[in-house]
């Protein structure tokens, strides 16, 4: 049972750890960086440690200061969220040997999961469906070559330990694959430091469908349903919902079982999300898996009436799991409010947030860590709130969520209000009919007007 927990993140995912610790009656421990000194997860923790200045490597990814901070304060356990150092395996050993608890996977889970060749090649062992591609890293430019012209062009190169779309890119012809390489390798050198690469058929008009699923140390795992993600900008999810509008109870449970066998593949412990990638065919492709918490967990909390959390400190203390598998009970939408500039180009909008008004009302649910008169710093992730809606139905979720983005007002800052605003009226979000390149297809300014 863990007694004192540390949270080695910052912002709304640290608020969302300490007050799920709070229902359990576990002492909490905040860390901060000088950007963050005023951040609310430092006033509602029991504790808070500043870890150093405003840059991410001096801070939050600083790991001697985050096990300073433990040792200093006795907390043992770290909870490291989402970013920052929750899928580092080097992290997860550093604390076993300081016999602090990690919340989170193991460190061979998340190192074969992080490595995508291996993770594609663990679960096509597993019997999970697998995109047609490269066998492991690709050896070089000709390599890649040959591969793409056996599985016929469009392809996608991805870097081997990539992750946000960052050393990626889509190859049409074979004119294009080497320039298409040598950038994407190059991108994947200095993101991840690691240039390798492989490659994929690109599956063209698919979803991004996830399966949420959660084991514990006693070999059990479960699936809790999917998330739809596919409304995404330049790979980054902006509108997630729970259940798809678009699947099958007999494709869930078919997902959630490959989904299962997948996690047994690596012994996986605590909440985890295996992306797909779903054609119009409905035939679903492992794409990767995250092995942490999600930013987008809410929604399947709404929609089942479960805490994520919750379940994943219990079963990081030892417990077995509590969660059952159950159909969705609701329907769940979540917004992503991020402090950008909708109107020109979503460029980050950092600033004093001048005046604040969340929604409320039954089905409403806001994550956040700001508040009136909060300086959003340009250091970080430049989401800010997540704006959640649960009802029985689709419909009366995407109504709640337009009545709670009017209700919403953020003032000092440009956000993405009136794009999620534009999006619940937009009829082919209504319809279902989207796909991960519906925002490269249309300018939504433009539609708009």
């Amino acid at each position: 049972m863990i007694k004192k927990l540390l949270i080695a993140n910052r912002g709304e995912i640290a608020l969302r750890i300490i007050r799920a610790c709070k229902e359990m009656g576990i002492q909490t421990v905040a860390v901060y960086s000088e950007a963050d000194r005023f951040s609310l997860h430092t006033k509602f923790a029991d504790e808070a440690v500043c870890i150093g200045p405003a840059s991410s490597k001096e801070s939050y990814l600083h790991i001697p200061s985050i096990i300073s901070a433990a040792e200093v304060t006795n907390a043992d356990a770290i909870h490291p969220g989402y970013g920052f150092l929750s899928e580092k395996a080097d992290f997860v050993n550093i604390c076993n040997e300081h016999g602090i608890t990690f919340v989170g996977p193991s460190a061979d889970a998340i190192s074969r999961m992080g490595n995508k060749s291996v993770a594609k090649d663990t679960m096509k062992a597993a019997g999970v469906p697998v995109v047609p591609g490269s066998d492991g890293i690709l050896k070089g430019i000709e390599d890649g070559k040959k591969v793409a012209a056996e599985i016929g062009y469009p392809v996608l190169l991805k870097a081997v330990s990539g992750g946000g779309g960052k050393g990626m890119r889509i190859v049409e012809k074979e004119s294009e694959f080497e320039n298409a390489y040598k950038t994407a390798s190059n991108e994947a050198a200095v993101s991840f430091n690691d240039p390798d690469l492989y490659l994929e058929k690109l599956v063209i008009g698919s979803r991004h469908i996830e399966i949420q699923i959660m084991g514990d140390k006693f070999g059990n795992v479960i699936h809790l349903n999917e998330r739809e993600c596919s409304i995404q900008r330049r790979h980054q999810k902006l509108i997630e919902e729970a259940p798809s509008p678009v699947l099958s109870q007999k494709l869930r449970d078919e997902m959630g079982k490959v989904s299962i066998e997948g996690g047994k593949a690596v012994n996986y412990v605590g909440p985890g999300t295996i992306e797909y990638l779903v054609d119009k065919d409905m035939n679903f492709f492992f794409m990767e898996m995250n092995t942490r918490i999600q930013v987008e967990h809410p929604v399947t909390e709404e929609s089942l009436a479960i805490d994520l959390i919750q379940e994943q400190i219990r079963v990081a203390g030892g417990a077995k799991l509590t969660l059952k598998e159950k159909k969705p009970i609701y329907h769940s939408i979540e917004c992503r409010i991020n402090a950008e500039d909708p109107e020109h180009g979503f460029r980050p909008t950092p600033g004093e947030i001048t005046s604040l008004h969340f929604p409320g009302g039954r089905g409403i649910r806001v994550d956040s860590h700001v508040y009136q008169g909060y300086k959003v710093p340009p250091y970080y992730d430049s989401m800010i709130a997540k704006l959640i809606t649960f009802a029985p139905t689709r419909e009366e979720a995407i109504a709640k969520m337009r009545r709670a983005l009017d209700e919403m007002v953020i003032e000092g800052i440009k956000t993405t209000i009136p794009f999620h605003r534009w999006m619940m009226d937009n009829e082919d979000f209504i319809s279902g009919n989207i796909d991960t390149k519906y925002l490269e297809r249309h300018n939504w300014m433009e539609l708009r007007d």
